[in-house]
């Protein structure tokens, strides 16, 4: 989807998911390329095992970027960090602090640990303090391009997707109070950019909408978690995402087979499910 107005093409190239197109390596990790016109970012890392091989495959330089996003602290998310940080030398950093505490997720009993890795926390203590910014609200990365900070859990419906702890034994609930998300303003609408919703989707897409008023929704990419969700979560998702009227609505990562099923039933064409390889141009 291409446009010729004032403000420049947002090109978005997915580098990590869990499908793949084009014999590059899928992993349950998630990662995005973003060239607005005027920067360059990096959203996520995934778990890091993939973004070498599928990096040089489509042509990234690391060099080149400009910032270097992590919308929160899972090992799936955060695991490429001292990769990309070996390359792209004077690179900004942007996370919440949280992204960095241990955490675990339960299931059957069993406890697994879920947090960044210890190479990429050791990798994030040596950013230069000028090139490590702590997100704690609403930010701006340039003129177009903003961080949403710490999203508030307004809808009632919604929640983290999982048993997410702090710790191993299961006493302290993980709120995952690191999540944010990544926007970008074009002529067309607000391009929203997430990792995994554990704020939830719609808690996102309102949060941004009031940071920017009398602005649509024109796209939304990432994880949004809903592998998970009830069959209520669900419909309500889905009755609010209709509301909103995205024009387009890229699920990956976390989403799951059959809330990208139901997503498309509703939304018809808007809906159409990320890969790696996969580049969409706004």
């Amino acid at each position: 989807m291409t446009h010729d107005s004032g403000k420049k093409e947002v090109r978005i190239l997915i580098l990590v998911d869990n499908q793949v197109t084009n014999g590059l390596l899928a992993e349950h990790g998630f990662a995005l390329w973003i060239d607005t016109g005027t920067e360059l970012i990096v959203f996520d890392t995934g778990q890091g095992h993939a973004l070498p091989q599928n990096a040089r495959q489509l042509g990234i330089d690391w060099s080149q970027a400009d910032h270097l996003v992590l919308s929160h602290g899972h090992f799936d998310h955060t695991g490429g960090l001292r990769h990309i940080l070996t390359e792209a030398h004077g690179i900004h950093v942007h996370c919440h602090p949280g992204v960095v505490q241990p955490r675990y997720s339960i299931r059957l009993g069993k406890s697994r640990p879920i947090q960044m890795p210890s190479h990429a926390r050791t990798a994030l203590d040596h950013v230069p303090e000028q090139c490590l910014h702590w997100v704690l609200q609403p930010t701006m990365l340039s003129e177009r391009v903003g961080l949403s900070g710490p999203i508030p859990r307004a809808a009632a419906f919604e929640d983290t997707g999982g048993p997410f702890y702090l710790d191993p034994a299961g006493r302290r609930p993980d709120p995952i109070d690191d999540d944010l998300a990544l926007w970008i303003r074009t002529d067309q609408g607000l391009v929203v950019c997430v990792g995994c919703c554990h704020a939830g989707l719609i808690n996102t897409l309102q949060h941004i909408l009031h940071l920017n008023p009398g602005e649509k929704i024109r796209a939304i990419i990432g994880g949004f978690h809903l592998l998970n969700a009830s069959g209520n979560r669900l419909r309500h998702t889905i009755a609010a995402l209709r509301s909103l009227a995205p024009g387009w609505v890229i699920p990956c990562h976390c989403t799951g087979e059959y809330a990208v099923a139901a997503l498309h039933d509703s939304l018809g064409q808007r809906v159409c499910p990320g890969a790696a390889g996969k580049e969409y141009r706004i």
